[in-house]
């Protein structure tokens, strides 16, 4: 069967998108540098937790509407879902996005639809449309290019790729009525048409105004504890006002997405974003609170107790009930407390991963038996049917125990 779309990364986004729309009955191809990933897809498994996920591209796969390999082949659509980090100084790095486009510039034709779902700073689009007319210039005004962002929640994935709006830009009002004809197919959403700049904007703009309003909150929880207030009642007693909605603190941010996108719109407008790269700051500084304090906390336990204290992390995983460890503050936590540990016993708890490279990961049970003091971070549902020794120190910095 002849495919009709390619899918560039077979990651978070792009394995869930692919298998949403070879289910749909349209015949896709989906690309992945790593052939592991390529081979786990074609056998009908997946590589990555996601609810439901594994039931779609099972499907897929076996009705024969969703094969993976290492290279692209010729179709009609190609949508590029590959990684935009961030370069050491908080640069964007496009290379993957302009690698993935350079690797489908020779399959091109006339009448393809070619779509950018990757996070992107404002002008990525339009870059690439440049480069691919300078090496196809006979294809230039026969082809159609597109920006469509995902804003997806990890752990939902599958529900609302299909049920959440979308937002549509085209390089030219052509393009984006192509792209609507094609998401039209598989989104239930609305789809809202604009250009191809401000649907790049409005995806950092989401991130960037989430990442403010965690800032505000993880601010307000370091004034608390410096205080004396419980942060968790604080906030449930703020939010009664009627206008007011203040998110829940925690040990950071992480992510592929909050954690990076703001630095998309630093990065091109410095002046201009000030208040938008100070929440950037607080989120960034709220790990090393953390870590300070749970080194504090063993210390204490040390003067008071004649020995090292056995401590329990919990949670690596950037949000609860995944498995993505993306730009974890959890890992940043985990790390530095185990910099200082010396002879201490240590326990890594991460109960969606099975093994971890660096950390060796213990049963969260076991954990929590065995530790003097147990570090919440993350708040996974299986943390919060645990039950605490009053003897052990718990400090949670994520909500668990705020009953």
């Amino acid at each position: 069967m002849n495919p009709k779309v390619v899918t560039i990364g077979l990651g978070y986004i792009g394995l869930p998108t692919s298998a949403l729309i070879a289910n749909s009955g349209i015949p896709v191809h989906g690309v992945d540098v790593s052939q592991h990933v390529v081979d786990t897809i074609n056998a009908g498994k997946i590589h990555i937790v996601e609810p439901e996920l594994d039931k779609a591209v099972a499907e897929a796969v076996s009705k024969g509407f969703l094969r993976a390999s290492t290279k692209a082949v010729e179709a009609d659509v190609y949508l590029v879902v590959v990684p935009t980090p961030f370069k050491g100084d908080h640069q964007p790095d496009i290379s993957y996005v302009q690698a993935a486009t350079e690797g489908i510039i020779p399959l091109l034709k006339e009448g393809d639809l070619y779509i950018i779902e990757s996070t992107s700073p404002v002008g990525t689009t339009e870059k690439m449309q440049d480069l691919i007319f300078s090496k196809r210039p006979e294809l230039q005004d026969k082809i159609y290019l597109a920006y469509c962002p995902e804003r997806v929640l990890p752990g939902n994935v599958m529900y609302e790729l299909v049920h959440n709006d979308r937002v549509i830009g085209g390089v030219d009002e052509r393009s984006t009525q192509k792209a609507l004809a094609f998401y039209g197919q598989f989104v239930k959403g609305e789809l809202h048409s604009t250009n191809a700049r401000t649907a790049e904007m409005c995806k950092l703009t989401e991130n960037a105004s989430r990442d403010s309003q965690i800032a505000f909150a993880n601010e307000l929880s370091l004034i608390c504890d410096k205080g004396g207030i419980n942060v968790w009642e604080l906030i449930r007693l703020a939010n009664k006002h009627p206008r007011v909605n203040i998110l829940q603190p925690g040990c950071g941010v992480g992510g592929h997405c909050i954690a990076v996108d703001p630095y998309f719109i630093t990065a091109d407008f410095p002046m201009e974003s000030r208040m938008i790269a100070q929440a950037r700051a607080t989120n960034n500084y709220k790990p090393f609170w953390c870590a300070e304090k749970v080194k504090t906390a063993r210390l204490e336990f040390e003067l008071a107790n004649g020995r090292q204290p056995s401590i329990a992390i919990m949670g690596l995983a950037f949000k609860p009930n995944i498995d993505d460890l993306r730009e974890s503050p959890a890992i940043h936590i985990a790390e530095r407390v185990l910099q200082d540990s010396g002879d201490a016993d240590m326990y890594i708890v991460e109960p969606n991963v099975h093994e971890h490279k660096v950390f060796k990961l213990t049963d969260y049970r076991d954990a929590v038996e065995k530790a003097d003091i147990v570090v919440l971070l993350v708040a996974h549902n299986e943390f919060k049917e645990l039950t605490f020794r009053e003897d052990q120190l718990v400090l949670d910095f994520c909500g668990v125990t705020n009953k």
